[in-house]
């Protein structure tokens, strides 16, 4: 069954209002015509609505509504990725996945060794440009929230977001004793938060990695092998979701 993201706005009772590029989607790439069935999510509650197709209009469907399922898809805690800005589309990749495994918020960090350097307007066409690959990511893999991805921020600007959270892990390639990384993700427990950063190709500065203590991070080591900046994420999410997923 396909799944689609709207806004709290867009359920009204028994009618469910379909905007933007999904209607095209679901009238001139699906096919669908009245009376098909489809499921339909608050992207934020993760409230999931079985509908069948009523009215396919010119700039909106309207569904109708069958009933409201609830299902425990979400892992028990939040965990959201601080990723250092990477080269090239590298960004693209590391939200699909890390929605995939899912992170509840990603947050693209512009940390003192990254080699991309985005104005203003370039950063808001790249975050618009994430974020229709976190909703695709979403869909795909079924998950009951639309995650958010963030705007780009400093690196100051991340420890301040991530500072009421439960738990910060930052991988460092010279933080050693894998069974203290061992011992911190095998200690948590659902519903606490959980925020992982990620530095970009070169790693985070020493002065970030003190600053990051200071904030209450806890330097990891990921083992012995130098990992990218991709494939560092993508391992900490892994080993989380095996942790938390009941």
């Amino acid at each position: 069954m396909y799944q689609f993201f709207v806004q709290p706005h867009q359920i009204q009772g028994k009618e469910i209002v379909i905007l933007g590029n999904d209607v095209n989607h679901i009238k001139n790439v699906l096919r669908m015509k009245e009376g098909d069935e489809l499921s339909v999510r608050d992207g934020r509650s993760g409230r999931e609505y079985r509908c069948a197709v009523r009215t396919l209009g010119e700039d909106r469907i309207y569904c109708e509504l069958r009933f409201v399922k609830e299902e425990g898809v979400e892992l028990p805690s939040r965990v959201y990725l601080f990723q250092g800005l990477p080269k090239g589309d590298k960004m693209e990749f590391i939200v699909q996945k890390a929605v995939e495994l899912g992170a509840y918020e990603i947050v693209p960090v512009a940390a003192k060794r990254c080699v991309v350097k985005l104005d203003e307007k370039k950063a808001q066409a790249k975050c618009l440009r994430w974020q229709g690959i976190a909703e695709a990511a979403a869909k795909q893999s079924r998950r009951a929230v639309l995650p958010a991805v963030h705007p780009v921020v400093t690196f100051e600007k991340a420890l301040e977001l991530a500072r009421e959270l439960d738990v910060k892990l930052i991988p460092y390639e010279l933080a050693e004793d894998m069974s203290r990384t061992r011992e911190l993700i095998g200690g948590l427990k659902p519903g606490r938060s959980v925020g992982v950063f990620i530095g970009p190709e070169g790693g985070f500065e020493e002065d970030e990695i003190r600053r990051a203590e200071a904030a209450g991070a806890v330097p990891v080591t990921l083992g012995k092998r130098i990992l990218r900046t991709e494939t560092a994420g993508m391992t900490v999410l892994s080993w989380i979701l095996y942790q938390l997923e009941e």
